[in-house]
């Protein structure tokens, strides 16, 4: 075969594959307005009106990109290794965030205490979500939500989760949220807070007294709906989110071990110990090191790095902050960035 013939079939092979995506992606756009019309009579058995639906429909546009983006992140299925927490780029970048979060403590002093007072939680929690989500507001996204759910939905790994999120952001549309408001991340994510539309419909909440939850441009309200998240997901205002402590020599981890079955999150839930008093652990040796909590506190163990690294005893609100984002990783993150805010 001659240089030239080979170059030719080269460029035949790269025409048809390029013709063929296309063909494919056309495909995938026609079966997505199907898709979108089989959704109706589901949308409208959960309350969303044939106007909402003849306002939005039209609107929602296929967006490949979202697809390979979903497949791309959710590839990995959560099997691999447990990385390094401590000196992670991610520890680094979110204790990098703390004195702009002083900053913010301080200038909204007064909106974090009235939101103390409601909810109990402190202005150093709040703060260390707002800054891990959107970088305290600087990017939120700028995906348009309600095609990207609707892609997500249509592409079926997990139709029945975006599916109910799709609705869920017709009925924001339908309550009077302005269409061109819902924009967010891939995955459908919006505001400063990150809220799922589902979670917006629950718990978003008007900081500013203006009558509207706008997660979006106020920063009252973004700062009352996570302040909100986490009591409804039972945060104590009378305790810590975990305290770092010192183990002993030859401590017996089989005898702490959690027995149940995680239902949700398993590779989160089941390297924590079972839940002890602070006043047993005491009994066994665990040192808390430079905070502690009261005898009655109820907490579980978490050694991030395996043993002989820096161990955690984390109480009822750090489970609050997997609520929001189920992930050590995540929840370390903001609980020590939440400390040093609060310095």
């Amino acid at each position: 075969m001659t240089m030239k013939f080979r170059a030719l079939i080269v460029a035949i092979a790269t025409i048809a594959a390029t013709l063929g995506a296309g063909a494919a992606s056309a495909q995938s756009a026609a079966g997505f307005r199907d898709y979108l019309e089989q959704l109706r009579p589901r949308a409208q058995a959960q309350g969303i009106t044939q106007s909402t639906l003849n306002s939005v429909i039209p609107t929602l546009e296929f967006t490949e990109s979202v697809i390979r983006i979903d497949r791309e992140a959710s590839g990995g299925g959560g099997t691999g290794p447990i990385p390094r927490f401590t000196g992670s780029d991610e520890q680094r970048a979110a204790i990098g965030k703390a004195p702009q979060g002083r900053e913010l403590a301080a200038r909204w002093r007064t909106l974090f205490a009235e939101i103390q007072r409601e909810y109990g939680v402190p202005a150093g929690v709040i703060l260390a979500i707002y800054g891990k989500e959107t970088n305290f507001g600087g990017y939120m996204g700028r995906s348009d939500v309600l095609s990207a759910l609707a892609t997500l939905a249509y592409e079926g790994r997990r139709r029945t989760l975006f599916e109910s999120e799709l609705i869920a952001a017709m009925q924001m549309v339908q309550n009077g949220v302005p269409r061109y408001r819902l924009t967010g991340s891939w995955a459908g994510a919006m505001g400063r807070p990150q809220f799922m539309p589902s979670v917006y419909l629950r718990l978003a909440r008007d900081g500013d007294g203006d009558g509207e939850a706008n997660i979006w441009d106020s920063e009252a309200d973004a700062l009352f709906s996570i302040a909100h998240y986490l009591h409804q997901s039972g945060w104590r205002g009378d305790q810590p989110w975990g305290i770092p402590v010192a183990l002993p020599q030859g401590f017996n981890r089989a005898a702490v071990a959690n027995r149940t079955t995680p239902t949700r999150c398993p590779r989160v839930f089941e390297r924590h110990s079972r839940w002890i008093t602070m006043a047993e652990w005491r009994a066994m040796g665990v040192r808390p090191v430079g905070r502690t909590m009261g005898d009655d506190v109820l907490a579980t163990l978490l050694e991030p790095d395996g043993p002989g690294e820096t161990a955690y005893l984390l109480t009822q609100n750090y489970r609050a902050i997997l609520d929001y984002n189920c992930s050590n990783f995540y929840a370390m993150a903001v609980g020590l960035l939440s400390d040093e805010i609060s310095r």
